[in-house]
């Protein structure tokens, strides 16, 4: 996304709103510029009006035969069959998302709502709020807007949405700004706006929103400590992450500060007490990481789903993803504690999985003394029924996506191998040298606090390597 203009021949500051950009010479309109969301669908030559390069044969050959534009047609049919079942729709309930009031959300929610209606879609302007901003206004041209609600309120009248008349009018897709938005009260009968949005959304209606990332409820409190700004309007984690689909509305904190300067997000009397308070340079780093952390762990979830779907037997190491396998044996907490510091140092998530069988039985820690060990160490619990501890580690490995696996040493006897089908942890190794994913393999032992515990590392072909053996100088 560009920088606005500096101002216009006078040097005086150009309008629009932030994540508008003013078009350059010769550029096609604001509102047809693709800032996000769903692109142009694609225009085969010759579906279309004249070709945009005629074939020579696009008058048919002398033979009759198949001419160019009936091969275009052809070709994008059989590319149409072939990707239908894969692309997937633009989802019921989408939601832009930003890491600070004005860059560029309401702009790039009518944008989209432009584009749906351009394709034939039922749009309706359900409530969105231009703040003053001219670019984001104009997108307002030619949408069907819903009439709002005035309220009355303590001597002043508001306007919200109507949501009673949004139902009744029951469009295909409803535009929502301000999904944090507080209802002015008497205007309905829902207190916050994403509760009219699951209204809308349980009705069948779509609906695309918008939201700062400063107003998850999980971020709030995180957010008034590091900017000293009281966030009142906030949205449950799970209204959000409900979404089909989020994208985010980028801005570098050097650009946004620029745009405030030229008055394209507040009126300039604004700017000086906002650029020292919540816009400060620090501030915006910081939001826009949590927004692109938020947005990265939406994603990752996103791609486990869909390979699980469609290719769960191939290990995609886009993060690291650490398993470690437990049961009640003396030594585990010791596992459990080591595995949680291979996860710190890769920077990948923990999974603890316990196997419930008869080679899970022992005497020593109980499980609820590890469920609770794992869950201080920030990992999440998995407990799965199975008669074969190596099947079942290596199954759910594979199905969640796990890069690496971490195991105790055995405990059993050679005698005990033979006679009982053989090593826990040598089976582990085979099922998981057939999908690729490293194993640890860590000396099960009770040990002092500060001592290291001995690690063997295989590659996924059975391999030992280097042996690892850290002892911590006594004294």
């Amino acid at each position: 996304m560009s920088d606005p203009p500096a101002g216009g021949p006078s040097g005086e500051p150009t309008g629009g709103s932030v994540g508008e950009p003013e078009p350059a010479a010769g550029s096609a309109p604001v509102a047809e510029q693709e800032l996000a969301g769903e692109p142009e669908p694609f225009e085969e030559p010759g579906l279309a009006g004249e070709p945009a390069h005629p074939h020579p044969m696009a008058a048919g050959g002398p033979s009759g035969g198949p001419t160019g534009a009936d091969v275009g047609v052809s070709e994008a049919a059989a590319v149409e069959a072939d990707t239908a079942d894969v692309v997937e729709a633009a989802g019921r309930f989408r939601i832009y998302m930003g890491a600070a009031p004005g860059v560029g959300k309401s702009f790039a929610m009518l944008n989209e709502g432009q584009r749906r209606a351009r394709r034939g879609a039922d749009v309706v302007v359900a409530f969105a709020e231009p703040h003053g901003r001219p670019l984001t206004a104009e997108l307002l041209a030619g949408l069907e807007m819903v009439p709002r609600k005035v309220v009355e309120y303590r001597g002043a009248r508001f306007e919200e949405m109507d949501l009673d008349a949004v139902l009744a009018r029951h469009p295909k897709v409803a535009l929502v700004d301000e999904l944090a938005h507080t209802n002015v009260p008497g205007s309905g009968r829902n207190a916050k706006r994403w509760q009219d949005v699951l209204e809308l959304l349980d009705a069948g209606i779509d609906v695309i929103t918008t939201v700062n990332i400063q107003h998850l409820e999980s971020l709030a409190d995180a957010v008034e400590r590091m900017t000293g700004t009281k966030v009142r309007e906030r949205v449950p984690d799970d209204v959000v992450r409900r979404a089909d689909q989020i994208e985010l509305v980028d801005s570098s904190p050097e650009q946004l500060r620029r745009r405030m300067l030229h008055g394209n997000v507040y009126p300039l009397e604004k700017v000086p007490q906002a650029l020292t308070h919540f816009f400060r340079t620090d501030n915006l780093i910081a939001l826009r990481e949590l927004a692109l952390r938020f947005l990265a762990d939406e994603t990752e979830e996103e791609l486990l789903e869909h390979l699980r779907r469609h290719q769960a037997a191939v290990v995609w190491e886009t993060s690291e993803r650490i398993l470690v396998a437990v049961t009640s044996a003396p030594g585990t907490d010791m596992l459990l504690r080591r595995a949680a510091r291979l996860a710190a140092r890769a920077k990948g998530e923990l999974a603890v999985l316990h196997v419930q069988s008869d080679d899970g039985v022992g005497v020593g820690h109980s499980l609820d003394d590890l469920k609770e060990l794992a869950q201080a160490l920030g990992a999440h619990w998995h407990q799965v029924l199975d008669d074969n501890p190596a099947r079942a580690i290596a199954t759910f490995a594979s199905e969640h996506q796990i890069t690496q696996i971490v195991i105790g040493s055995s405990q059993r006897s050679r005698w005990q191998e033979l006679t009982g089908g053989g090593s826990v942890v040598r089976r582990v190794l085979r099922e998981a040298a057939k999908v690729g994913i490293d194993v640890h393999v860590i000396a099960r032992r009770q040990l002092p606090p500060g001592d290291a515990d001995d690690e063997a590392r295989l590659s996924p072909t059975g391999d030992e390597t280097s042996a690892v053996a850290d002892k911590i100088p006594e004294g």
